[in-house]
C-alpha cells in the first residue's frame, strides 16, 4: 500500500507538446496507485503535482519532465492508513516531502512514447522507464502513461507477508502552456 506512493509520482506528470514548456494542473491531474493488501486491491492518490513539461514530438531530445508530487497529500480513503503511510517506515514525509521524476531520454516505441528518467522517493533514486500517450486539449495536453515499481527498491515499508512489493502506478496529466 504504502509503496504504491512510489510510484505515484510519478511521475507521473511528464509530458508536453511542439517544443513548448507546459505546467501540471494539479486538480485536473490524477496519479493513482494500487498494490495488494491481503490479496486484495487497495487504491490511493497523491496530489500536489508541480513542475514543467517540455515536448516537441519533432525533435524528442529536447523534450523533458522534471515534476514531483505531494507525499503528504497521500489518500488511500482511509485516514489511519494514510497517517501510518506518512511516518518514517513508509514515505518519512516530514524528511522527504516530495516524490519527484526527472527525465533523462525519451522515445517512440511501437506507436507510443516512452520516458526514461530518474523516481525519487525518500531520497531513493531509481532509473525507470515506461510508455505514455499525448492527446492536445484546449490550450493543453494530457499525458497518460502507467508502470510499476517494487517498493521496497525506495525503502518504503519492510518485509510483508500481506502486503504486495509491487506498486502499480497510473498517471492522468493535464499540462498547459507556460
Amino acid at each position: 500500500m504504502k509503496a504504491l506512493l512510489c510510484f505515484i509520482i510519478l511521475l507521473p506528470g511528464l509530458f508536453a507538446v511542439n517544443g513548448q514548456q507546459y505546467k501540471p494542473v494539479d486538480d485536473k491531474s490524477e496519479v493513482k496507485f494500487t498494490i495488494k493488501n491481503f490479496g486484495i486491491n487497495t487504491n490511493g492518490s497523491l496530489t500536489g503535482l508541480t513542475g514543467t513539461i517540455k515536448f516537441d514530438p519533432q525533435n524528442l531530445s529536447s523534450s523533458s519532465f522534471n515534476v514531483s508530487v505531494d507525499a503528504n497529500t497521500i489518500n488511500t480513503g482511509v485516514d489511519s492508513r494514510d497517517s501510518h503511510l506518512k511516518k518514517e517506515e513508509y514515505f518519512n514525509v516530514e524528511k522527504y516531502p516530495a516524490i519527484s521524476f526527472t527525465s533523462t531520454n525519451m522515445s517512440m516505441e511501437q506507436g507510443k512514447y516512452k520516458v526514461t528518467g530518474n523516481l525519487t522517493i525518500k531520497g531513493v533514486t531509481k532509473t525507470i522507464s515506461f510508455p505514455f500517450t499525448v492527446e492536445k486539449q484546449d490550450n493543453g495536453l494530457i499525458m497518460n502513461g502507467e508502470f510499476s515499481i517494487d517498493r521496497k527498491d525506495f525503502g518504503v515499508g519492510g518485509s510483508s507477508a500481506v502486503l504486495s512489493n509491487t506498486v502499480n502506478v497510473d498517471l492522468k496529466v493535464y499540462a498547459v502552456k507556460g
